[in-house]
């Protein structure tokens, strides 16, 4: 019997989130930049939605919620991670440690954010339209895929300016559209700066090959440590496309899914599609050991 374990992306951090996660050595250093009150802080939006404060808290609480759960449970039978959720996947399949990947983290939302200096950019989730709808729909204001989840439900980025009437277009067609709290078109060409400056960056590292199976966004199965680092460089300026990833997860027959991070929102993709492979996210329990229960029933 095996699981899979995937890592939750930027945009359902909430004060509440893993309210069972014990404060460990990782989570008080990134304490130090952003304080010990960062619950209290996610009440502000404007905070939360900050690269720089969204993807550090992110990365480090993950990780340290993997970090408490990872010595009761079998290892998962893969590892995927969505968004900046890869940082974190990478690190939980051993391509580096949980303090390397919090200070990749720190790097990556600060060249995001210079890029996103440049360009006034958002992005915007759109659901209940066709393949052709939506590709219409990126020609006529601009836009771009950030990513796929399905072939009805993707994200798209672009200048702020025409995100509002793409909404409004897309609405009118049938479709369902939720703007996302981030000031960024992650995943698109206007990272393309930032996604170089990383590549760069990661170059000088050192990585390790996965040591559990790992898919990758951009990459398909990451099995070395020059992939692992041109796969986290390649999904900063291309779409993510985690309908493939969950396609690699299905196709290893796992028993469930679990999710390490704030929300539903993947566990929720995931039983949408697999109905019949139960997904739950860690955020969903009150207690570290309602999470080890619930693995233990379904793998044992």
């Amino acid at each position: 019997m095996s699981y899979a374990l995937i890592f939750s992306g930027q945009g359902m951090q909430h004060p509440d989130m893993l309210a069972w996660l014990a404060e460990d050595e990782l989570m008080r250093n990134v304490q130090r930049d952003l304080g010990d009150d960062w619950r209290g802080r996610l009440r502000d939006p404007d905070w939360a939605g900050r690269n720089a404060n969204a993807q550090l808290l992110l990365t480090a609480s993950a990780l340290a919620a993997w970090t408490a759960l990872a010595p009761h449970v079998p290892e998962p039978a893969v590892v995927a991670g969505y968004s900046v959720g890869e940082v974190a996947a990478f690190a939980a399949a051993g391509a580096y440690d949980a303090p390397t990947a919090v200070d990749l983290v720190r790097h990556r939302a600060a060249l995001m954010d210079r890029d996103a200096e440049r360009c006034a950019c958002g992005l915007i989730a759109v659901s209940g339209l066709g393949p052709e709808v939506l590709e219409t729909l990126c020609a006529d204001f601009g836009l771009a895929p950030a990513i796929r989840n399905d072939a009805v439900s993707v994200v798209l980025g672009g200048p702020k300016g025409a995100l509002t009437p793409a909404t409004d277009a897309a609405q009118r067609l049938g479709g369902h559209v939720t703007k996302l709290n981030v000031n960024v078109a992650s995943h698109t060409a206007w990272m393309n700066e930032a996604a170089r400056a990383f590549e760069a960056l990661v170059a000088a590292r050192s990585f390790a090959a996965p040591r559990l199976p790992l898919l990758s966004n951009v990459a398909g199965r990451v099995r070395d440590a020059d992939q692992a680092k041109a796969a986290l460089a390649h999904q900063i300026d291309h779409t993510v496309r985690w309908d493939e990833c969950m396609e690699g997860i299905a196709s290893r027959r796992v028993q469930c899914v679990l999710e390490i991070g704030p929300g539903q929102a993947l566990a929720r993709m995931w039983n949408d599609r697999y109905a019949e492979i139960p997904a739950r996210s860690v955020d969903e329990f009150r207690s570290l050991d309602g999470v080890i229960a619930w693995i233990e029933r379904h793998t044992s």
